[in-house]
C-alpha cells in the first residue's frame, strides 16, 4: 500500500512539471537515462518527503510501466494484439513489478484463463474487470475489454471432494457449481409467495429496519430476493475471512442489484451495504488501488445511504428510534474513503478522514465490562453488542431496549401465528366446499385472506377450465392467448404457463394441474423434448382430490428443498446482524493506515 502511496504522489508531480519519462533524456534508444533519472529522485525525493532509494524504485516503475504502454500501444495499432494488466493474487505476487499478457480481443475469457493456468500454475480462477466477472464462454471485445484493460485474477477453491449433485455421479462440486445451487436455491425461494404452508414450504419475506414486512410488486420482490440471498452467502464466507471465495458472490449479488428498479434500491440499505462489502474484500486482498470505479463505488453507498436514512438520519430515527447500530457503516465507509485518499497519495486528506474515522471508533468501541454485565442477565453476545450500539453505550438504556426488541418480536411472532392459524381454517372452509387444497391455498393468497373472494375466484377458475375442455379443436393464436390468459389470472407466471400450455396441447385442465403439481415452477426434465410425446398426457385429479405425484416430481421436489435448506442456513436470524460487527478487523486497518501516515509524516519532516 505505501507503494502505490509514493507511486501516485510521483506520478502527479509529473503531471505537475510535465515530465515524460519514457521520452529522452530518461528514456533513449541505449536504454535508461540513469543520470537524469537520477537527478529527478533527488529533486522529487526532498519535495515528497520519502527517501531517496524509494523514489528511484519508483520512479523507475513508473517509467519502465510508461514505455511498455508504449510498446503495447503500436502493437495494439499495428496488429490489433492488445495488452491486459494481470493483477494477480497477493500470494503469487513476488515483488510490485506487473504482470502483462498480450492477446487479440477476438478471444474468449476461457483463452486467456487458460493461458493464465499456462503460464502461472493456476487451475481454479475468475477474471474481474472493473468489478464484473468476465464470463468464459464470450469474447474479450464482448464484454468491454481494451487494450491496457486492467484484469483482477480472481483465485477460486478448488473442487469440494465431499458433495457432489445428484444428478451427475463422482463429480466434485466446485465453487462455480456451488454459486449454481446457490442461485437457484434462492430463484426457488424468490418464486414463492407464501400461498404455501410456511412449516413445509418456506419462504423469505422482505422486511424494513425493524423486522416489519415491505409490500413489494411481486417482479422487483423476486429480483430482490435473489440479489440479498447471494450477498447473504457472500457475507458468510466474510466472517470467516474468506474474502476470495466471498467476492464472488459480492459480485454476482452486484449484478441481481442492477436488475431491480433504482427507486426500490433508494429504500433498502442493502445496495450500499453490497458495495462496502465488495470494496472490504479488495481491500483485504490488497486490491484496491486496482478498481478503477472505486470512488463510484463509495459514492453508490454514501448517496444509498442517504435516500435510506436521511441527511440527518431521520427516516431511520422514525422507524426504529435510534440510529447508533448503523454508524458502524459510517465508520466502514470513512475508512475506506480514507485508504483510497492514502493510495492516491493524498496524505492530508487521508489524516483527515482516519481522525474521524478514530474518534467514531471510539465512541463505537464496546466496554467488555457492559458486554459481560448483560450476558449475564441472559442475553446473548450479539444482542448486548447490537443492544449497546445503539443506545450510545448506555447499559440501563441498552438493557430496556433488548427487553423491548425481544417483547416486539415475540408480539409479531404471534401475530404470525395467528394468521397461519386463520389461514388454515380458512383454506379448511374451502377444502369442504370440494376443492383441491392446493387451489384452495392459492386462491385464498390471492383474495389477501378473503374466503368469499377466494370461493369467487375457484369458481370461475373451474367455469373456465369446464368451457375450456368442452373445445376439442386446436386452438386460433387468439385462443391460446386466452388460455394463456386464464392461467395467468390464477398466479401463474407467464413464461411457465405457455411452456404447461404447449407440453399438454393446450388443454387448460391438464395444464393448470401440471403446474399445481409442480407449484408452478416446472422441472427442466419436463421441458426437455424427451420426456413427452403427443401420446403422453399428464396425470390428473379431480379437484376435490389431492394431486397424485410421480417419481421424477418427487425427485425435483426433494432435491429443491435440498437446495432450499442449503441456502436458508445462510440467512442470519438476526435482522440486525449485518450491524453486528466486532471491529476487529477495522482496528488493524485503522492501526495500520496510521502507521503508513506517521512514517511518511516522520519522512518528510
Amino acid at each position: 500500500m505505501a507503494e502505490h502511496n509514493i507511486q501516485s504522489k510521483l506520478v502527479t508531480q509529473l503531471k505537475n512539471d510535465k515530465i515524460q519519462l519514457w521520452n529522452p533524456p530518461y528514456t533513449t534508444d541505449s536504454g535508461v537515462g540513469q543520470d537524469q533519472m537520477h537527478e529527478l529522485a533527488e529533486k522529487y525525493a526532498a519535495l515528497v518527503g520519502v527517501p531517496l532509494l524509494d523514489v528511484e524504485v519508483a520512479l523507475e516503475n513508473i517509467r519502465s510501466q510508461a514505455v511498455h504502454k508504449g510498446s503495447g500501444n503500436k502493437l495494439f495499432r499495428e496488429k490489433c494484439v492488445a495488452t491486459l494488466e494481470l493483477v494477480l493474487p497477493k500470494a503469487m505476487r513476488k515483488d510490485e513489478k506487473k504482470n502483462y499478457m498480450e492477446t487479440r480481443l477476438d478471444v474468449s475469457a476461457q483463452d486467456i484463463i487458460k493461458r493464465i493456468t499456462e503460464d502461472f500454475g493456476m487451475d481454479y480462477m475468475k477474471l474481474i474487470l472493473n468489478g464484473k466477472t468476465l464470463i468464459p464462454g464470450k469474447r474479450l471485445d464482448e464484454q468491454n475489454v481494451k487494450n491496457n484493460s486492467k484484469l483482477m485474477v480472481l483465485k477460486v477453491s478448488e473442487p469440494d471432494t465431499k458433495r457432489v449433485m445428484a444428478e451427475e455421479e463422482d463429480k466434485k462440486r466446485s465453487q462455480e457449481e456451488s454459486m449454481q445451487r446457490t442461485q437457484k436455491g434462492f430463484k426457488i425461494l424468490s418464486e414463492r409467495d407464501g400461498s404455501e404452508d410456511p412449516t413445509t414450504t418456506p419462504f423469505l419475506e422482505i422486511a424494513d429496519q425493524k423486522g416489519n414486512p415491505l409490500v413489494i410488486p411481486p417482479s422487483e420482490k423476486k429480483a430482490l430476493i435473489l440479489a440479498m440471498g447471494i450477498h447473504e452467502r457472500g457475507r458468510a464466507l466474510m466472517k470467516r475471512r474468506q474474502h476470495e471465495a466471498a467476492l464472488c458472490y459480492l459480485l454476482q449479488a452486484d449484478t441481481e442489484f442492477s436488475k431491480c428498479g433504482s427507486t426500490l434500491l433508494s429504500t433498502v440499505d442493502n445496495y450500499a451495504v453490497l458495495q462496502l462489502d465488495i470494496l472490504w474484500c479488495y481491500r483485504a486482498l490488497e486490491a484496491l488501488n486496482c478498481l478503477e470505479d472505486s470512488k463510484l463505488r463509495l459514492q453508490r453507498a454514501e448517496d444509498c445511504f442517504l435516500k435510506c436514512y436521511g441527511e440527518r438520519h431521520q427516516r431511520l430515527l422514525q422507524i426504529k428510534g435510534s440510529s447508533g447500530g448503523e454508524e458502524v457503516l459510517f465508520l466502514r465507509l470513512h475508512l475506506l474513503q480514507s485508504l483510497l485518499a492514502y493510495v492516491e497519495g493524498n496524505d492530508r486528506l487521508a489524516r483527515e478522514r482516519l481522525s474521524k474515522v478514530e474518534e467514531q471508533y471510539g465512541r463505537l468501541r464496546l466496554d467488555t465490562g457492559k458486554l459481560d454485565l448483560l450476558m449475564s442477565m441472559g442475553f446473548t453476545d450479539q444482542e448486548a453488542r447490537l443492544g449497546l450500539r445503539a443506545c450510545h453505550g448506555d447499559l440501563d438504556t441498552a438493557a430496556t431496549h433488548i427487553s423491548q426488541r425481544r417483547r416486539d418480536k415475540e408480539e409479531m411472532r404471534k401475530r404470525e401465528r395467528d394468521k397461519r392459524k386463520s389461514r388454515q381454517a380458512a383454506i379448511n372452509t374451502l377444502v369442504e366446499m370440494g376443492f383441491a387444497r392446493r387451489d384452495a391455498s392459492r386462491a385464498l393468497h390471492q383474495a389477501s385472506g378473503d374466503v368469499d373472494k377466494a370461493y369467487g375466484i375457484l369458481l370461475d377458475a373451474s367455469q373456465m377450465m369446464d368451457t375450456a375442455s368442452s373445445s376439442g379443436a386446436s386452438p386460433s393464436e387468439p385462443d391460446k392467448q386466452t388460455k394463456m390468459d386464464q392461467l395467468a389470472y390464477l398466479g401463474f407466471d407467464q413464461e411457465v404457463v405457455e411452456a404447461a400450455l404447449r407440453l399438454t396441447d393446450w388443454e387448460v385442465t391438464y395444464a393448470t394441474q401440471l403446474l399445481l403439481d409442480n407449484q408452478g415452477i416446472l422441472p427442466p426434465e419436463l421441458l426437455s423434448p424427451s420426456t413427452s410425446s403427443p401420446s403422453e398426457e399428464p396425470s390428473t385429479s379431480s379437484p376435490s382430490e389431492e394431486p397424485s405425484t410421480s417419481s421424477e416430481s418427487t425427485g425435483t421436489a426433494s432435491l429443491d428443498a435440498d437446495l432450499v435448506n442449503e441456502v436458508l442456513e445462510d440467512i442470519p436470524q438476526h435482522e440486525e446482524d449485518y450491524l453486528d460487527m466486532t471491529l476487529d478487523e477495522e482496528s488493524e486497518v485503522i492501526a495500520q493506515l496510521r502507521s503508513f501516515l506517521e512514517r511518511s509524516n516522520t519522512t518528510s519532516g
